[in-house]
């Protein structure tokens, strides 16, 4: 007489195992969106420093800065490639001009450029502007230029700006 033994599985097992794969997922899933934010932020920290440099090489050439962050304005000219934008939603980052006291609207001599980010733990936080309303040592925005923003670390640049904190920078 032989006994015949069947192995395998039994259903309880298979549902602690199908369990646990499914806690471990939700963690690395977890992670992996903390670290997606991160590099969003600092795509974006690096888009706003390489627009900087895009107006700063249009300043030297025009004796002003551009009014508004357009590809006439900036691509066209040769000071940047192509104007970077918001990684989570394509918008155009935070931009107002702003002129001299007692000069002229429509002179540009400062500017206001801002990006939200994601995280309010982020560093470069530490070191940008937060600019709250256009300087007093300025007579106000640019005529054709966008509105002025608050640079404040607490909140977004812009209401329709993904994000929770604004990190901006002025010449």
């Amino acid at each position: 007489m032989t006994k015949s033994y069947k192995r395998g599985f039994t259903l309880i097992e298979l549902l602690v195992v199908i369990a646990i794969i499914g806690i471990l997922a939700s963690i690395v899933l977890a992670s992996l969106d903390s670290a997606r934010k991160k590099g969003r932020d600092a795509r974006r920290v690096a888009d706003i420093k390489e627009i900087q440099l895009a107006l700063e090489l249009s300043y030297d050439a025009n004796g002003q800065y551009p009014n508004v962050i357009s590809t006439s304005t900036l691509v066209t000219p040769g000071y940047i490639s192509v104007i970077p934008s918001d990684p989570a939603n394509l918008a155009p980052y935070s931009y107002a001009g702003y002129y001299t006291a007692g000069g002229t609207a429509s002179v540009c001599s400062s500017y206001h450029l801002g990006a939200s980010l994601e995280s309010q733990s982020n560093t470069a936080l530490n070191s940008d502007a937060d600019v709250l309303t256009t300087p007093a040592a300025y007579g106000g925005v640019c005529t054709g230029s966008n509105a002025d923003f608050s640079g404040t670390d607490s909140a977004h640049c812009n209401a329709a700006d993904v994000g929770v904190a604004c990190y901006d920078v002025k010449p």
